[in-house]
């Protein structure tokens, strides 16, 4: 008689099934990698790392909800933190992650690395389904990665993001562009020429189907006056095509603002709205 040899994952499919039927807290994420460094991100224990050959680090919170839900901001984690939610996430229970890499614009390449870094978390004991942080061009990672990978993503907070690289670096409409970007980020998908770049028809606003299919609630806080990635060009034409597919998705204004200052003031509104999706108990 064959005997089938239990492997790990079998360990956590059990453990998500007795938390799923008894309501108990699964038990608390473990990080402790390699050569890793330990020190403090807006007062909590933050573990920073090599992976892959790439930086990285992750979060604790003090005291971690049920199912062990995480924010991933996708770029610029140290831009205006205390207006862009994770602290304030960090506070209530969820992880906080972070993997460098460069600037690629959400390239094929770098999508990969991301599902790596995804599985590489959740095989330690984080939730399936992360929450997102895209800001600016942080954006194209967020919503690519999530159209990519449906069932990795949960929610997605985008902040001024990018949503078209024709819009920006591109510079094809009505914002300033970025020539070099642009140059680079060419390079990144590995395109013969512009024109292959402006006939792709892999950028998020392309592509938001299968996010609506996976039921990905999506919050975006614009400046309406921001001219370097006009959100006339980005997330309201994912606002409005979002819709049209039956996906949730909220736009938080900010009249007269530009590209910077990211996030809000206050930001609790994007707050309230990434802990009611994300976080699976609230499903």
């Amino acid at each position: 008689m064959m005997t089938q040899s239990f492997r790990p994952q079998h360990w956590l499919l059990l453990l998500v099934v007795s938390w799923a039927v008894t309501g108990l807290p699964l038990p608390a994420a473990e990080f402790a990698f390699p050569n890793e460094t330990i020190d403090s991100w807006h007062g909590h224990q933050r573990h920073v790392f090599n992976f892959e050959g790439r930086s990285a680090w992750v979060v604790e919170p003090k005291k971690p909800l049920p199912g062990n839900p995480w924010s991933w901001c996708m770029m610029f984690p140290n831009a205006f933190p205390q207006r862009c939610a994770a602290p304030q996430l960090l506070e209530a229970g969820f992880h906080h992650a972070f993997l460098d890499v460069g600037n690629s614009f959400g390239s094929p390449a770098a999508i990969s690395q991301l599902k790596a870094f995804h599985d590489e978390l959740v095989g330690r004991g984080l939730a399936d389904r992360a929450a997102l942080i895209g800001i600016s061009r942080g954006g194209l990672y967020a919503q690519r990665y999530a159209a990519e990978h449906p069932s990795d993503v949960v929610t997605i907070y985008g902040d001024n993001p990018v949503c078209d690289f024709k819009s920006w670096p591109g510079g094809k409409g009505s914002g300033r562009g970025s020539p070099k970007d642009w140059t680079a980020c060419l390079a990144a998908y590995g395109f013969p020429d512009e024109a292959a770049a402006l006939a792709y028809q892999g950028n998020p606003i392309d592509t938001l189907k299968p996010l609506a299919a996976a039921g990905i609630a999506m919050v975006h806080v614009v400046g309406d006056s921001d001219d370097v990635v006009p959100p006339a060009e980005n997330a309201l034409i994912v606002e409005q095509r979002y819709r049209k597919l039956g996906g949730e998705i909220l736009v938080i204004h900010k009249p007269g603002e530009g590209h910077h200052p990211h996030g809000l003031a206050d930001p609790q509104p994007v707050v309230d709205f990434l802990i009611e999706h994300g976080v699976p108990d609230k499903r």
